[in-house]
Formats: structure tokens, C-alpha cells, sequence
């Protein structure tokens, strides 16, 4: 097993989730371009549902796992890693025996009484199996997490994007001639089998790297482990409480946004495409740069409680020093690229920039949304997974009632849920800040964020002139791949010149990394 360092093996989740979210993404404009916003509307309507299922029934337990398993690594106890083990399994199973057919028997409910589309039965229905797949993977990435190999989950990620776009378009243009509520049903199809075939691999490699028996003895260790089960529902429950906020928040965005749309005068098609919109098109391109923050994250919790375990608090204070400045340097510049080049983005991808203007609009605001997970990440790995869940409540409330006071006025419509969305994000990134300058001896950086601030304004303002005036005559493409490349070239040598990334950060980007280290002044 190849334990990583921190800033490794959050190098490979980058890696991994770059290559995830580029295919990720690949699958989106396949599917909308296959299914139109209206599929794409519908499709988005049944997936919070899954992802409210999913939360159910994996019940926070990958952060629990990953920090248990990392503090048991910490003092070499092998019996302790395999209660876990034994103990998470148990309850994924169960609660998967649970959601799965609830999930299915209540999709007719769902579809003709809450949603405001009938023909969202179908994308429920496809997308339930996926369920118990989901849990199980789960369990074996916290694990692998907890002791700091993040490998096989980077490689599973990949794995099921390949799989999901290899077969996205078969499913929705086989399903396409029997309705578009059937081609979003196979576009879900494709999504179940992308995650099974990525859990056959979790499972090989951890059969392959484990060095422990989990089916000796294992209702044994199901027996005694309830020790085990009381430590990890008190982190998980917590953690879940957040994500299932979350996940309720999502579930019931669709029903209050097409609602207060139709109280503005929104006919239901019309909601449904401007919602499409809205989910489809903007917000999973404004989310497209998370993966290097949910990369940071994913390496925290282990990280940050081994450091704990071991008392070491400077160590703390530096890794999230690292985690928050590299999402600063990561999400400023997708702040710059999302909000100067929105229109021949949405174009290029989606073959219309009609959601440009939402880009455009919350671009600015989402840089709290690149720092939320590294937070949160902190506070689950000091036990603070409690404050985390109730700064979550709020902002899920403040979200959802400021969806309905600023969707129902027919001048703002669509864009008073967008305008909600960002607020309600903001929110809950300040009270996560709040909270962990409570417990962490943390030194904020003025002249860092100062810095930060006046790189994007220079590489924003260069590459709009750029995009206007030098290269105003090439085809669309031409001109937003050269106008992109300047605007990161520029963004990238002001963080070398500021010193905004550090030597030794930059020497372990692999194959250019010790030349660009060598660009950096000397301190």
C-alpha cells in the first residue's frame, strides 16, 4: 500500500478529477446536445432525488471512515481498521436494501404529485440501482482515503466517466425515438453502469492491496463492533446531517423554482427548459474547476486528523494555509476564464450561449464556492462536523426562501433562483470560516488575497482585449483557444512574480514542474 504526502496525493485527485470533469463534461454537451434543454431539464430534475437517496444511504460515512482509518494507521491498529471496515459495510447494505426499492415504488408519487413533469418517472426509475453501487464504492474510497493511497480512487473516477460517455450517446439515441423522457432514462442507464464497472475495480484493488480478512469472522466483528459503530455515526451522523441538508436543498430546489416560476407567469415546458438552463448548462460549467478544491478536500480529513492524532496544531494551520491559498490561485483564475469568456463558451460546448448571462452573473460569486469544501473538510477532521451541518441548515434555508421571494417576481424569474444560489453559497462559506477561526490559530494573509485580486483584474482585463481586438478576425474557436491560452499564461506568471505558489508546491507538478520552480525568485 503506497501511503502519499499530502500535497501528492491531492496532485493525483487533480490529476484524476481533471481528466473526470473534462469527460464529465464531454457527457453533458453529448447528452444536451442528443436531448435538448428539455431533456437536459428533466434529467436534472431526477438526479437530486438520487442524490438524496445516495445520502441516505451512504450516511457520511466516507469522511468517517477516511478519518478513523487514518488515526488507526496513526497507531498501527490493523483490528481497528477492519471493525470499520466490517462495521460500514454492514450498514451500507442495509440501508441500500432499504432505499433502493422505496426509491422505485415511490418514482409514480414523485413524478405526478411533487415534480411539476410527469415525465420524470422514467430518469427515477433508470437512475435507482445506482444506489447500492454508489454506498459500497463508497466504503472502499473512504478507506483507501484513510490511509492516504488516493490511486484507486483517482483511477475508479476516471474509469466511470470512461465508461459513462462511451455509452451515453447509444442509450439516449436508442431510447430517443420512444419520447425524451425515455432518451433521459438512458442517459441515467449509462451513469449505473459507468458506477458499477468503476466499483468492480474499487473492489479488485482492494482485494488485491487489502492486508486484512473481512469475511473472517465478520458477523463476529459486526457483533462486537459497537464501539466502532458509536465513533463512526458520531462524525457520520453529522456529516450526513450537512449533506442530507444539502441534498434536501437540492431535491427541493426544482419543485420551489418551477413553482415560483409559474406563480411569475412561467408556462411548465418553459419553466422546465429555463431550469435546464439554468442546472444543465451554467452551473455545472461554473462547477467544472471544483475538482482541484474537492481534490483538496478529499486529502484534508485524513491529512488534518493524523496531524491531530499526533498533536501537531502547526501542522494543521499549515495544511489548510496550503488548502485555502490553493484554491484562491485555482478558482481565481476560473473566476477570470468563466465570467470574460462565458458566451463563446456556452456556444462552442453547447451550440447556444442562451445560459451565458447566468455564467456571467455568478462567476464573481463562486470563489466561495471553491473555498466551501476545504472548510468543511476542516471542520469534519477536527470534529466540528456538527457546526458544519447547522452552517448548511442556513444557508439551505436562506437559499430556498430567497428562490421563492426573487423567482416569483416575473422581472427577475430564472435569474432570481440563480441570484439565490449564489447568496446561499456565500452564506454558508462564512460560517464555515467563522467557525474554524474559532479552533485553528489561523493568520490571514491580507496582502496574499491583495495580490490575488489584482492577478485576475490584469489576466481578466488582457484576455477581453485580446478576445476583442487582436484576434477579432479568427473563427470563434481559434479565437477562444488563443484568447484562454493568453489569459492563463498571464495568470500563471503573475503567480510566480507574487510568489502567490510556493518552490516547492510547483516542483511537484509532474514534468514541468522543476522548471517552472526555477522561475520563482528566491525568498
Amino acid at each position: 500500500m503506497s501511503k502519499q504526502t499530502f500535497l501528492k496525493g491531492t496532485l493525483i485527485l487533480i490529476l484524476a478529477g481533471f481528466i473526470t470533469r473534462v469527460l464529465g463534461f464531454i457527457n453533458r454537451i453529448v447528452v444536451a446536445r442528443f436531448i435538448g434543454e428539455e431533456g437536459v431539464g428533466l434529467y436534472n430534475m431526477a438526479v437530486p432525488t438520487l442524490v438524496l437517496a445516495i445520502t441516505l444511504t451512504q450516511l457520511g460515512l466516507p469522511v468517517a471512515i477516511s478519518k478513523l482509518v487514518a488515526e488507526a494507521e496513526a497507531k498501527g491498529d490493523a483490528r481497528k481498521v477492519k471493525k470499520i471496515l466490517v462495521v460500514s459495510l454492514s450498514i451500507t447494505g442495509t440501508l441500500s436494501i432499504i432505499f433502493t426499492p422505496t426509491m422505485m415504488l415511490l418514482a409514480p408519487f414523485l413524478s405526478e404529485h411533487v415534480f411539476t413533469d410527469q415525465r420524470t418517472y422514467w430518469p427515477l426509475l433508470a437512475i435507482a440501482p445506482v444506489v447500492p453501487i454508489v454506498a459500497i464504492s463508497s466504503v472502499i474510497r473512504g478507506y483507501f482515503q484513510g490511509r492516504q493511497n488516493m490511486r484507486p480512487a483517482a483511477i475508479s473516477q476516471v474509469l466511470e466517466q470512461v465508461v459513462r460517455i462511451s455509452l451515453v450517446a447509444i442509450c439516449t439515441s436508442a431510447f430517443l425515438p420512444y419520447g425524451i423522457e425515455y432518451a433521459a432514462a438512458g442517459a441515467m442507464i449509462s451513469a449505473v453502469v459507468g458506477e458499477l464497472v468503476s466499483l468492480i475495480y474499487l473492489a479488485a484493488m482492494f482485494k488485491v492491496k487489502k492486508k486484512i480478512r473481512i469475511r473472517r469472522k465478520f458477523f463476529k466483528s459486526v457483533k462486537n463492533g459497537k464501539e466502532t459503530f458509536n465513533q463512526l455515526m458520531g462524525i457520520a451522523l453529522p456529516t450526513t446531517g450537512s449533506r442530507f441538508i444539502g441534498s434536501l436543498s437540492w431535491f427541493f430546489e426544482p419543485i420551489v423554482v418551477a413553482n415560483s416560476l409559474a406563480i411569475a407567469g412561467v408556462a411548465t415546458a418553459v419553466a422546465t427548459k429555463q431550469y435546464g438552463g439554468l442546472t444543465g448548462y451554467a452551473i455545472p460549467l461554473l462547477m467544472l474547476p471544483s475538482f482541484i478544491t474537492y481534490s483538496l478536500s478529499t486529502s484534508l480529513v485524513p491529512a488534518i486528523s493524523e496531524a491531530m492524532a499526533n498533536n501537531q496544531l502547526k501542522l494543521v494551520e499549515h495544511r489548510l494555509q496550503q488548502a485555502l491559498r490553493l484554491s484562491l490561485v485555482s478558482g481565481g483564475l476560473a473566476c477570470v476564464v468563466l465570467y470574460v469568456f462565458s458566451e463563446p463558451l456556452m456556444s462552442i460546448m453547447y451550440g447556444s450561449s442562451k445560459s451565458a448571462i447566468f455564467v456571467q452573473v455568478m462567476a464573481p460569486f463562486f470563489i466561495f464556492h471553491y473555498f466551501q469544501g476545504p472548510l468543511q473538510a476542516v471542520l469534519q477532521a477536527l470534529d466540528l462536523a456538527k457546526a458544519a451541518m447547522i452552517n448548511s441548515l442556513i444557508g439551505s434555508a436562506v437559499k430556498t426562501a430567497l428562490i421563492f421571494v426573487l423567482a416569483t417576481r416575473p422581472s427577475l424569474g430564472i435569474m432570481g433562483a440563480a441570484l439565490a444560489i449564489v447568496i446561499g453559497i456565500m452564506l454558508v462559506t462564512l460560517l464555515h470560516f467563522a467557525t474554524v477561526l474559532k479552533v485553528v490559530p489561523f493568520t490571514i494573509h491580507v496582502k496574499d488575497y491583495i495580490k490575488s485580486g489584482m492577478t485576475m483584474v490584469i489576466a481578466g482585463v488582457t484576455g477581453y482585449l485580446f478576445y476583442e481586438n487582436v484576434v477579432s478576425e479568427f473563427t470563434i474557436i481559434l479565437r477562444l483557444i488563443t484568447s484562454l491560452t493568453v489569459t492563463s499564461l498571464i495568470y500563471c506568471f503573475l503567480l510566480l512574480v507574487l510568489k502567490l505558489v510556493e518552490k516547492d508546491e510547483i516542483q511537484r507538478i509532474p514534468f514541468v514542474g522543476h522548471f517552472l520552480a526555477r522561475l520563482i525568485p528566491a525568498k
